[in-house]
């Protein structure tokens, strides 16, 4: 692809801006600290959000350069030669396309609100200013990621990510639960990163090169098998970092953190990284119909899966949680059928609507004093009525209701599954489909559950009198009418509409798309309406058992008590991973690194080490006698041994 080269680019200072802000509030802490003093909390927010907004700003005027380049054209930075060794140069460089001006927008956008929304939820907390550092480099190692030129660059901002999620998630660390979930998702993340690394190695060991374009401009280097090997090494690093089977268990547990870290997790940092990963390497994953197929089949089960914990659960953020990583699933079902423009709007359109849940779902707790269990909601509706309304049309957006945008976007992945073949499985569209079709089913039903208990029918809480904060409610306001209108970019011909981000993307990903993209869309309308009807379904379902009859969903509950318990302990994934996993390496770390290596080696040699010394040292002692004569025969017996060795090797 040709690069158009622009030396005052803006690029370097789209991530610059949260680096500096980061930079900033954790000097003027450290600072504060040491005259035993807090850095005040509107200092610190002032900081923080200016970054973010000076980011978005940067960002947008980044996007509105590349709207009017030409067709293939790529803005590329260069700041200086990061690594040269051997046949290894890697610029500390950054790019942008069509791909990155699309997630950087949204990823800016999305966290500059989020960060406004944090100065409401941590109000009086004693980490206000260090939470709001750790924000900004989110953000920082986010656009880092997007922007990196080459898989190194960008590998940077995949562990900073990592580091980031690990601080935010385990915040407060005091209380050894979330102390827990922070270490869960770091290491989790680090098997995830260790098939990145390996898909690293192969792909320099075959092409020389780390950058996306070398990469790109090579790929004919790539054999079947060797194309293979490699895409799957990246998936495995994009199913840590997105969370999908069977590397998802962190996710939940990130609920530890304050909601506004769930919320940039889920909706604009951390989890796309892995759907944008693949479609990065598009190219690369295009030339191994088997490395596609798996990902399309593990993003289906992923989200299938997740749907259906999703319905057993009470936690509020837990719902979501496993609505994050269900939709994620929708996503990697797009890019593994080829549909990347359809994956990568269904990561825009996400990032709306699920930061608009999240948000509005931490307004609910914050009115109700934390609590999290919606067993103990009800009624809301008129109680905190602005995060009410923008949460429920963020509920539309998700179930997939036209015209909000989530229906656009997922529906468009569903037709894109059908309508692509696949050479290696002839049968699986229709499955991927059929798959999809009852994920989508489920997810309007366990997100309208989600909503009546919150929302509707009599209030069953403790907590009198729930509030809304204004600075909290204006981001959700926002968000929601994003959630509403961003799918209007998309819009299919079928309905009258140029699906502009499609015709946006086809200069990146244009190449990798399946030619059974390109086929008759007569039967396009009728799945549309399909859907729709299913949507319609499952929230009408919801309403009657959990609104209209509760006594049904009762009995159901007593009916299939099993299936529920199984449900609601999420298939006992983590206690299985526990047994067959952590206990074993636990029980090896015990008996080989401890009792044996520590106790039995370590600690003997360190034991021997003061007692050792000192004995040489007394040996030593004795030369040092003060007699002259033991000092010349020393000296006389060195001379000798070096004029012995020194003829031996002359006679050699």
């Amino acid at each position: 692809m040709p690069a158009e080269t622009n030396p005052y680019s803006l690029l370097a200072l789209i991530p610059a801006a949260p680096l500096a802000g980061a930079f900033l509030n954790g000097l003027l802490t450290i600072l504060a600290a040491g005259f035993k003093k807090q850095l005040p909390p509107a200092l610190a927010a002032f900081i923080a959000v200016s970054a973010a907004v000076v980011s978005f700003g940067l960002s947008a005027t980044v996007f509105m350069e590349i709207a009017g380049l030409e067709h293939a054209a790529v803005l590329h930075q260069t700041l200086y030669t990061w690594i040269s060794a051997g046949n290894l140069h890697i610029d500390l460089a950054f790019q942008a396309d069509q791909l990155t001006a699309i997630m950087i927008m949204f990823v800016t956008f999305v966290a500059s609100w989020i960060h406004i929304y944090a100065i409401g939820y941590m109000k009086g907390d004693d980490g206000f200013a260090r939470f709001f550092t750790y924000l900004n480099l989110f953000l920082f190692s986010m656009l880092i990621l997007v922007l990196g030129d080459s898989l190194t660059v960008m590998f940077v901002g995949w562990e900073g990510v990592g580091l980031c999620s690990y601080l935010l998630i385990s915040f407060w660390f005091t209380d050894d639960e979330k102390a827990a979930a922070g270490k869960k998702a770091f290491i989790t993340n680090r098997i995830g990163d260790a098939g990145l690394l390996i898909a690293m190695f192969v792909i320099f060991n075959l092409t020389g090169s780390l950058g996306f374009a070398e990469i790109e401009a090579k790929k004919e280097l790539f054999t079947g098998t060797l194309a293979t090997i490699a895409a799957l090494a990246l998936f495995v690093g994009a199913t840590g970092k997105s969370a999908q089977l069977p590397l998802y268990v962190w996710l939940p547990d990130a609920m530890a953190g304050p909601t506004p870290v769930s919320a940039l997790i889920h909706a604009a940092t951390m989890v796309t990284a892995g759907v944008y990963l693949v479609a990065r390497m598009h190219f690369l994953f295009a030339l191994s119909p088997v490395a596609s197929t798996v990902v399309a089949i593990i993003g289906t089960l992923t989200a299938l899966f997740a749907a259906t914990i999703a319905m057993a659960q009470n936690d509020i953020k837990k719902v979501l949680a496993y609505s994050t990583i269900s939709q994620l699933g929708y996503m990697f079902l797009g890019v593994g059928v080829g549909a990347y423009s359809a994956g990568i709007f269904h990561v825009m359109t996400h990032a709306f609507f699920k930061a608009c849940l999240f948000l509005g779902a931490g307004s609910v707790i914050h009115a109700l004093h934390h609590e999290q269990d919606i067993r103990q909601m009800g009624g809301l509706l008129k109680k905190i009525p602005v995060t009410a309304v923008t949460f429920i049309v963020a509920w539309l957006a998700i179930s997939g209701v036209p015209p909000f945008a989530g229906f656009f976007s997922k529906d468009e992945i569903l037709w894109k599954a059908l309508a692509t073949e696949n050479h290696v499985l002839p049968w699986l569209p229709t499955v991927l489909y059929v798959t999809g079709l009852v994920t989508a089913l489920l997810t309007a039903f366990y997100m309208t559950r989600l909503v009546v208990l919150t929302f509707f029918g009599s209030y069953r809480g403790h907590h009198d009198h729930p509030k809304e904060h204004a600075v909290m409610t204006l981001p959700l306001v926002v968000l929601a009418t994003f959630s509403l209108l961003a799918g209007f970019v998309g819009v299919p011909a079928v309905l009258g509409g140029s699906n502009m981000i499609e015709h946006f993307m086809h200069a990146v990903v244009g190449a990798s798309v399946p030619e059974a993209h390109h086929v008759d869309h007569a039967l396009e309308l009728p799945l549309m309406a399909l859907s729709v009807a299913t949507a319609a379904l499952g929230i009408l379902a919801a309403f009657f058992a959990f609104l209209w009859k509760p006594a049904v969903a009762e009995r159901f509950a007593v009916w299939f008590a099993a299936l529920q318990k199984l449900l609601a302990n999420k298939y006992y994934i983590d206690e299985i991973y526990e047994a067959l996993i952590l206990k074993p390496f636990r029980t090896l770390a015990d008996v080989f690194n401890f009792r044996f290596i520590d106790s039995k080696i370590i600690n003997n040699i360190s034991d021997h080490l003061g007692p050792t010394a000192w004995f040489i040292g007394n040996q030593l002692r004795i030369m040092q006698n003060g007699r002259v004569r033991s000092y010349l025969y020393m000296l006389f017996t060195g001379m000798l041994l070096i004029a012995m060795i020194f003829y031996i090797s002359i006679q050699g």
